[in-house]
Order: C-alpha cells, then structure tokens, then sequence
C-alpha cells in the first residue's frame, strides 16, 4: 500500500508511526513559538518559513525512553522531574481485572505498513509515553490524534478526525520534515483533554520524517494565536542509563567512558 509523500493519506501514516520509529530521544521543549528566520523580527512561524529560532515562555531539556522513562531538567541544568519508579515490581497490575496490563508494547507487535515504511493501521497495544506539566510534550512524541488510529472507512470531507491542507516539505534544525495546516473535526479527540496539539480554527503541524514525532504545532486563529510547542531533537535512540532516571544512582559504571587505573609506586 502506497501514497503520494505529499498526500493527506501519507501525512496521517508518519503521525501513526512513532512507536516504531526510536526507542529513545533526547530534546529541548519549547513553549509557546519561536520566531521566523527573519533575523530576530517576531514574526510567527508559519509553513514554509524555516526551522525558526526559539523565543520560548519555557525551555526544557528532556530524556525519554520506551516504555515509561523520563528525565526532565531547565536549560541550566536543574533537574525537575524524572520517574523514580521503573524498576518496581507491576505484579499488581495483573491482578486489577483490566485488560490492558496484557497488552503487549508497541514494538512487539507488527502495524500494516506502507511502502514507505509508515503505520496505516496501528494494532492494539499498550500505547502511551510519560507526560510531564500538561503532557503536551507526550501527546507530541506520539502525534496519532493527529490521524486516528486507522484509516476511516470512506474518505469524505469530515470523516477524519482532520483536515490536512498545504502539505509540503520542510527542514527542522536540519532534520527532514513535513508539515501542513490542520483544521479539527468534530471527531477529533486529543490524548490530553487540557493539551491538545490541534487548537480551534487552524494550526500549523511540522512532523519529523525519522522518528513520526511533531516538532512544532503553532495555532494560527482566534485568542490561540501564536500559542503551541518546538522541539528540537539533540539524539535518537542513544544508550541511556537506569542511573539517568533514578532518583538515587545505583552507582553503576558508564562502560562508554574511559576508566583510569591508577598503579602505586611498588606496582
């Protein structure tokens, strides 16, 4: 199954496809939007105009890796939130009487694909990222609201959850991307109700063409304008460490960096 890689049936298989795509990530999370590359002017970011340069009400450096770890600090380096609590037991889970501690992860399970490599039906799983402050930032590592879950039984104006105008490709901190207008349906449901990556009226949605993350959402209507998020992406499916989610380190080596031996004088 194939389509144009500027088509709104494409655009909605790379919103689809970020579980399979990276199991780790590291960025900064910028709110509210960076500015045009217009020199600094304070013009709004808008498709077509470039990977843009952050003028954020909030900076974040972030860590995250599948399934539930993540590690959150300032761009100075204090530490704000991390999940101290990955390697407890879930033995509870099982006995809850819900199904889903029995889904299998994302990654376990095989999606009907393009031939692109995109996801057009997404199978059942145990889906979901971990969410800091609003969980804008989750929603955006996984943009399936975007798109919905699989393909809508017959493609007519509304059916999808939205309509996708203006596709074309673009360049995000020298990442591939695509990117196109969004307008919601009545059927759009957001993952958080409090954050949604699609505004009222029209927003404007950049997603990276690697992993199936949205980099950048900004609305372009109404009392929401200029409101949304920027990510730039620093490494994709690097090692990353228990120690850089714990709350105390389990005081392992990193078998990466180089390890001094120091010999006494009768050595």
């Amino acid at each position: 199954m194939s389509s144009s890689p500027d088509s709104a049936e494409a655009f909605r298989h790379i919103c689809r496809s970020s579980p399979w795509r990276w199991r780790t990530v590291r960025f900064e999370l910028h709110r509210k939007f960076p500015t045009a590359d217009d020199g600094g002017a304070g013009s709004a970011w808008v498709p077509g105009g470039g990977s843009g340069h952050p003028a954020p009400a909030l900076a974040l450096n972030c860590w995250v890796r599948r399934p539930g770890a993540l590690r959150v600090e300032s761009l100075e380096g204090e530490l704000l939130a991390s999940t101290t609590k990955i390697n407890e037991s879930k033995d509870s889970l099982f006995i809850s009487g819900n199904r889903k501690p029995w889904l299998l992860p994302p990654s376990l399970v095989n999606p009907v694909k393009d031939s692109a490599g995109y996801v057009v039906r997404r199978p059942e799983a145990l889906y979901g990222e971990p969410a800091y402050g609003s969980g804008r930032s989750a929603a955006a590592l996984d943009p399936v609201e975007l798109a919905g879950e699989h393909p809508v039984p017959l493609e007519a104006p509304f059916a999808n959850v939205a309509e996708i105008e203006h596709i074309a490709s673009a360049s995000h901190h020298g990442r591939a991307a695509i990117e196109a207008i969004l307008t919601p349906n009545a059927s759009y449901r957001p993952v958080f109700a409090d954050a949604p990556l699609l505004f009222p009226g029209r927003t404007a949605i950049r997603i990276d063409l690697e992993t199936g993350i949205c980099v950048a959402s900004q609305s372009l209507d109404g009392p929401t304008a200029g409101a949304g998020h920027w990510m730039v992406l620093l490494g994709i499916d690097e090692y990353m460490l228990d120690d850089l989610f714990e709350e105390v380190s389990m005081g392992l080596t990193d078998v990466r960096a180089h390890i001094p031996w120091d010999l006494g004088p009768d050595a």
